[in-house]
């Protein structure tokens, strides 16, 4: 194959995968993996490991894989990543490590991610784990939440002797991972499942149906319970609205409530116990990842799906590939086009939604071209299902309940970038509950270097 082109990936056939909930990208097999491990140039100064928010050696795991050494570069890996098989699929490489591969520059970049996930995945045919640290440092660290910057900060305070126990809300683990990316993106008995079983081989102990501000607080885990510090890896779970008419009519729902009965509670299986709407026809609104996941969500559910976005194609926050696969599915596309009411019939049920037809000005704050509203060109989408995909905010449950912990004017925890650390003392924080709602590799790296500033915290108080 020619060295500028990278090896495609298998994938399901669109028409097949739009009637199941399996996983879309069926990944590399060995030779496939070698044959693209060889494209890699192992510069000198690799700008990829640069791009990535985890500092992965990442000629170094490829250079393993070339040696068909799967073992070698699981090892390489998991020195920087508690999360491969994970980020491997979900994470933006496009924009990141692959976004500074030299081959990109005049072909198509190492496809790095697919090879992070042939790694993990063989890894775990495998039977490799991770193995516990045999050091013991005494001190006690509470870790709330359980996606992917809580198993990140926590697998790295386990590595280095700490006794570390994560406190999640819900009944099962892994945040975001478990309730907000679809089965076909990120399978969860297969892959999440695992991963986080990979993190409890570490040592980690992880207690469920436990909310932090109601079971306990923060001040009762570190006064109470001798917990010497704390690292806040909430999530950002608090949806977004646009404060419409009509949004309050009965078929509008939150992406994040639609994801979560999927997602979490299986409801497009028929033996789910949880009630999921089967609408016929569906708007979703919003650009971003988690409007592209409902979108295809509700299309696997058999409805006709529409993506209502007010900007065009250019500006979707939404990765290319799930664009491509979304589109690929039968996904309709309405860009330029902004939703101002939800009507409803008179049973208050959604029967349609009003929108305006937008163009583009000069760019906002965000770089983006700022949509404008072409006048009179008012028109109704018969639907009977919306879907608003807006983003989210954290919830101010922790930090309603935390004396000394400041916020700012999102909600979001205010935490130095460098080591986590919030404005009250012994508690550190990172994630979407300090950024806002972002990439499952930037909470990681988030949580990093949290497990960083809380060793060196620790550190000083057993001086």
């Amino acid at each position: 194959m020619n060295g500028m082109t990278r090896v495609p990936v298998r994938e399901q056939d669109p028409k097949v995968r739009a009637a199941n909930f399996e996983e879309v990208c069926l990944g590399y097999n060995g030779e496939e993996a070698k044959e693209e491990a060889m494209r890699c140039l192992h510069c000198p100064n690799p700008l990829c490991v640069k791009g990535c928010p985890v500092s992965i050696d990442i000629p170094g795991f490829i250079g393993k894989v070339k040696e068909g050494d799967v073992a070698g570069a699981y090892a390489v890996i998991s020195e920087s990543s508690a999360l491969p098989a994970i980020c491997g699929r979900v994470c933006p490489q496009e924009s990141q490590c692959e976004g500074k591969c030299v081959r990109g520059i005049k072909g198509d970049a190492v496809a790095i991610g697919k090879l992070e996930r042939y790694v993990a995945d063989t890894a775990r045919e495998m039977g490799i784990r991770p193995q516990p640290s045999t050091e013991k440092k005494g001190q006690k660290v509470a870790v709330i939440g359980s996606g992917p910057s809580s198993l990140t900060c926590a697998g790295d305070l386990a590595k280095l002797g700490y006794d570390v126990t994560i406190f999640e809300a819900l009944h099962k683990a892994g945040g975001v991972l478990v309730y907000g990316i679809p089965e076909f993106r990120l399978p969860k008995e297969a892959v999440v499942e695992k991963e986080i079983e990979n993190v409890k081989a570490l040592g980690v102990k992880i207690e469920t149906d436990c909310v932090i501000g109601k079971s306990t607080t923060i001040d009762s885990l570190m006064e109470d319970e001798g917990y010497d510090a704390v690292f806040i890896g909430s999530g950002a779970g608090l949806p977004k609205f646009m404060h419409i008419p009509g949004e309050q009519a009965l078929g509008v729902f939150s992406a994040n409530e639609y994801l979560t009965r999927s997602n979490l509670m299986k409801s497009f299986s028929p033996d789910s116990r949880t009630p999921i709407m089967h609408p016929k026809k569906v708007a979703v609104v919003g650009g971003g990842n988690v409007a592209m996941d409902a979108a295809r969500t509700a299309l696997r559910l058999g409805a006709e799906v529409h993506i209502v976005y007010r900007r065009s194609e250019e500006e979707l926050p939404a990765r290319r590939e799930e664009v491509h696969h979304a589109k690929e599915e039968g996904v309709i596309f309405d860009l330029l086009t902004n939703p101002v009411e939800i009507t409803e019939d008179e049973n208050g049920w959604v029967n349609g939604i009003r929108c305006v037809r937008m163009e583009l000005g000069e760019p906002d704050a965000s770089g983006r071209r700022r949509p404008v509203e072409i006048p009179g060109s008012e028109f109704v989408m018969e639907v009977d299902g919306v879907i608003m995909s807006l983003g989210t905010s954290p919830n101010p449950l922790i930090s309603s309940t935390t004396k000394g912990l400041e916020i700012n004017r999102r909600a979001c925890i205010v935490a130095q970038e460098e080591d986590g650390a919030t404005t009250k003392e012994g508690v550190f924080a990172g994630g979407d509950a300090v950024t806002g709602a972002a990439t499952v590799i930037l909470a990681m790296g988030a949580g990093k270097a949290a497990a960083k500033g809380i060793d060196e915290y620790l550190t000083k108080k057993r001086a």
